[in-house]
Formats: C-alpha cells, sequence, structure tokens
C-alpha cells in the first residue's frame, strides 16, 4: 500500500509534471506502474523512488515517473466516426481552405500514443488523392511519453495491434511483413514527423494546423489544466481551423474560445470567431 503522503506527494507531481490529474483512490495505477521504475533507478519500491523524488531526483526518473503514468492505449479508427467526418467534411474543408495559396494541410495528432491515430489518418489522406487534387498533407504526431514517441516513430506493430480495427485491404497495402510484426510501408510513414511535446508547454514551435486531434486526453485534466490547454492549441488554428476531441469530452464550462460545429455526429470544436463567420458564409 502507498502511504497517504506519498500519493499525495506523487498526485501533486503528476499534475505539476504532466498535468495528470490523479485525484482519489488511484493507487492501483501507482501500484502497477512505478514498480518498474522504481527497479530501474535502484529504488526500493516505491515508496524509495518517492524519497527519491523528494529529494529532487533527477530529470531522467522525474521524466520516467511522469511516462509510467501517462502512457495510454489505442487502436486503429479508435471509435470510427472522428475518421469518417474527417473524410467526409474535415479534409475537403481544410484543402479547400489551403488550396488557393498552395499550402499545406497540416494535422496535428497531439496525443499520439503508439501511433495508431495518426497513421489511421495517413492512410485516409492517401486514399483521397484524387479529392486532394495535388494538395499536400503533412502529419504531426507528437506525445508527453519519451518512449511512446519513439515506438511511434518505429511504425511496427504486432499481429493482435493491426487486428483492433485496421480493415485488411489497408494492411496489405499499407503494411510491410517483418519479422517483428507489420511496418507501415515508407511511402505513408515519411508524411509523418515525430517529436516529443508536453501539452503544459507552447507548441508554438510547431506552427499552425488545419485540424488538431487531442481526443482522450482532457478528462486526465482538472478544469484549469484544460482551459489552459485548449486555448493554447486553438491559438494554433489557421483561420477555420478545428480540434477534435474524445466523445465524452467537451468545452462546457471549460473554455468561450472554442464551440461545437452544430449537427456535427462527433466532437469537432471550432474557434468562436471562425464560427460566426462560418454561419455568415453563402452557401456553395
Amino acid at each position: 500500500m502507498i502511504a497517504p503522503d506519498d500519493y499525495r506527494f506523487l498526485s501533486d507531481f503528476l499534475k505539476r509534471e504532466s498535468g495528470l490529474s490523479l485525484g482519489p483512490g488511484k493507487d492501483y495505477l501507482l501500484e502497477s506502474r512505478l514498480p518498474p521504475v522504481a527497479a530501474n533507478f535502484a529504488c526500493d519500491g516505491v515508496a524509495g523512488l518517492v524519497r527519491a523524488l523528494r529529494m529532487g531526483g533527477n530529470r531522467a526518473m522525474v521524466k520516467a515517473v511522469a511516462d509510467a503514468m501517462t502512457t495510454g492505449e489505442t487502436l486503429f479508427f479508435r471509435d470510427q466516426t472522428p475518421f469518417t467526418v474527417f473524410r467526409e467534411t474535415l479534409l475537403p474543408e481544410a484543402v479547400q481552405r489551403a488550396r488557393p495559396t498552395g499550402r499545406p494541410v497540416r494535422i496535428w495528432s497531439a496525443a499520439c500514443s503508439s501511433g495508431q491515430e495518426v497513421f489511421s489518418l495517413a492512410m485516409i489522406a492517401d486514399e483521397q488523392q484524387r479529392q486532394l487534387a495535388g494538395t499536400r498533407v503533412e502529419f504531426l504526431a507528437t506525445d508527453y511519453s519519451t518512449p511512446t514517441v519513439q515506438r511511434a516513430a518505429q511504425a511496427t506493430f504486432s499481429q493482435l495491434e493491426v487486428q483492433r480495427g485496421l480493415p485488411i485491404q489497408l494492411l496489405v497495402k499499407y503494411f510491410d511483413k517483418t519479422p517483428d510484426g507489420f511496418r507501415v510501408k515508407d511511402m505513408l510513414k515519411q508524411r509523418v514527423a515525430f517529436r516529443e511535446h508536453n501539452l503544459l508547454t507552447s507548441g508554438a514551435g510547431h506552427g499552425s494546423f488545419d485540424i488538431i486531434f487531442v481526443r482522450n486526453v482532457l478528462i486526465y485534466f482538472d478544469v484549469p489544466t484544460k482551459r489552459e490547454v485548449l486555448e493554447r492549441l486553438s491559438a494554433q488554428l489557421v483561420p477555420g481551423g478545428v480540434i477534435v476531441l474524445g466523445g465524452t469530452e467537451n468545452t462546457l464550462g471549460v473554455t468561450d474560445a472554442l464551440v461545437r460545429l452544430p449537427g456535427c455526429p462527433t466532437a469537432v470544436y471550432q474557434r468562436s470567431a471562425d464560427l460566426t463567420q462560418r454561419r455568415a458564409a453563402p452557401a456553395a
């Protein structure tokens, strides 16, 4: 069992380092995820790890603890509807915005986990080559966890992972069989840039985006942190750009900077001023 004082320390530590709001009753998460970290740094269990962190630890230890607690799980085409909306609405609209200036459409998977989301999006974009009419689509995939980003960048998935949500025809078209599993073909992999990024810090260096996917992340943050993250991300949207949240996430009581697109079957948000202009624009 984790001592109450150690639990409070770890809760405050994780909130400060990664934004994770642990809340009460999550001892089981700490007890399941932190022992390997303690062993790696030669600490006497979780209690010893906490003692080392209280003394300042080192940056590698601090990052390893936060990495262990923020690593999530995902699958190809998770929840389906966001990807259908991306294919049928969001991507065509982004291309329409980008085409007059000849700039590329830029898409950010802002909590990419092991990479299934961004490669799902990249496959859709490749399948839509005729509709893109020469418009280039670029992808950025970021995550807080260093090992997770490194793993995603390897673009190799197990038999079980490709069986979870990936249609067989896309597996055949976009993956090569290797001794380690199934590797994304270079023609698709080269479209995606992988970087480590903490959503609590500025991403201005990444540039501006037409579409930002940040799904199933806000559920781990408290309201002030949600507001900070969403308003920072909204500042990186091009005019008319959108943010896609998880199906159970919303901005009610969090920020007025973003408004959900009316009639959209999934959680797609646009800046309030952009949505006003969208409603005023004449029908095509």
